[in-house]
């Protein structure tokens, strides 16, 4: 990747990119409200980020230089955790600009100055290919409108369009304390906290589009030698445009969700009825959503997932152009997207691969 030479923007409108033959145009969109996010109170322990110095003292001594510790340089609160998201797109936008010719912007649903973006044309005129990342905390209640997913419908009516969708994990959804306990357990990481639950404006975007998948759990990946990530189960029979061409892996990480593929039962009929539709509803959801990679699970950890009997989960899904969408539409975790969590040639392979296929 080039050295950045350029000097840094804020404040100011995206200039929209022409279309180039051969070079797709990217966008990020990030579902989160910054200032709700930010101004979570840190006295309380579930569905929050974490602040700056809760990062510093559990990943001691990874942030003590100064352009994170000192607080005249370097927000110490829960801001300060969310700018470690946007040094860690960099990464990613940088590969892709060279790859694609075009700068990738990143949009957020509510900025740090309180400016509301929703998803329309003004994001998605000049956009080949979107990437939502479901990082809002469903207690600040971030809800699509009617507007925006019907946006989105008429941008995944492109043959050239695509729409990544990024819901994240969803920990300690359960009632029972011992579960919550459990689930923690299970990933380990002491900054996430017993209930951390994301992504109510992907999952509004998933219903309102007809993706029958739903985020759950955090789940923790099992690891090879040299605590590397297990590589991928992938269904390369599934996969005729190449999605995983040269991709084994993705980048570890502690808790990741696992995009269920789901029915919706919602009519009264007898036990027997019941389970003959959701048979044919779950059979037409596999048809519409092709599971191409699994993940296996770090079974040493208890988790209910896998009490169940479950050794891995679903990892990268895609919907091929259906109907009157002419587009792709796929789900993987924004956090394959960031280099917080590292990165290696077959994760970049799968950058190149969905801004380039």
């Amino acid at each position: 990747m080039s050295e950045v030479r350029t000097a840094r923007t804020y404040n100011q409108r995206h200039i929209p990119r022409e279309y180039t033959p051969g070079g797709r145009r990217v966008s990020i969109y990030v579902s989160w409200s910054y200032p709700a996010e930010a101004g979570r109170d840190a006295a309380e322990l579930d569905n929050r980020f974490s602040t700056m110095t809760e990062v510093r003292r559990v990943a001691w001594p990874d942030y003590e230089d100064p352009k994170w510790a000192d607080p005249y340089r370097f927000q110490q609160g829960i801001a300060g955790s969310l700018e470690l998201f946007f040094w860690a797109w960099v990464p990613f936008q940088e590969f892709v600009e060279e790859v694609t010719g075009h700068p990738v912007p990143v949009y957020q649903r509510i900025d740090q100055a309180g400016f509301h973006t929703p998803l329309d044309e003004r994001v998605l005129d000049d956009t080949d290919v979107l990437f939502v990342f479901g990082l809002d905390h469903m207690v600040t209640e971030q809800a699509a409108r009617p507007g925006e997913i019907e946006a989105l419908r008429a941008f995944l009516g492109r043959e050239d369009a695509r729409l990544v969708l990024g819901p994240h994990h969803d920990v300690g959804a359960s009632d029972d304390l011992a579960v919550r306990e459990m689930e923690y357990l299970h990933h380990g990481d002491p900054l996430v906290p017993r209930q951390q639950r994301f992504a109510t404006y992907v999952r509004d975007l998933m219903r309102g589009l007809g993706v029958p998948v739903m985020n759950r759990y955090g789940l923790r990946p099992a690891t090879r030698e040299g605590n590397r990530i297990a590589p991928l189960s992938t269904v390369r029979d599934l996969d005729p445009k190449g999605w995983l061409d040269g991709v084994t892996n993705f980048n570890f990480h502690m808790h990741l969700p696992h995009y269920d593929v789901t029915t919706d039962v919602t009519t009264e009929m007898t036990a027997e009825k019941t389970a003959e539709v959701t048979a044919e509803k779950t059979a037409d959801a596999s048809d519409a959503v092709h599971v191409l990679a699994r993940q296996p699970i770090d079974l040493t950890r208890p988790h209910p997932f896998s009490e169940a009997g479950n050794t891995e989960f679903n990892m990268f899904l895609w919907m091929p152009p259906a109907g009157d969408r002419a587009g792709d539409l796929l789900l993987a975790d924004s956090t394959i997207f960031s280099s917080l969590f590292g990165g290696d040639e077959s994760l970049r392979n799968f950058w190149r691969n969905l801004v380039s296929k």
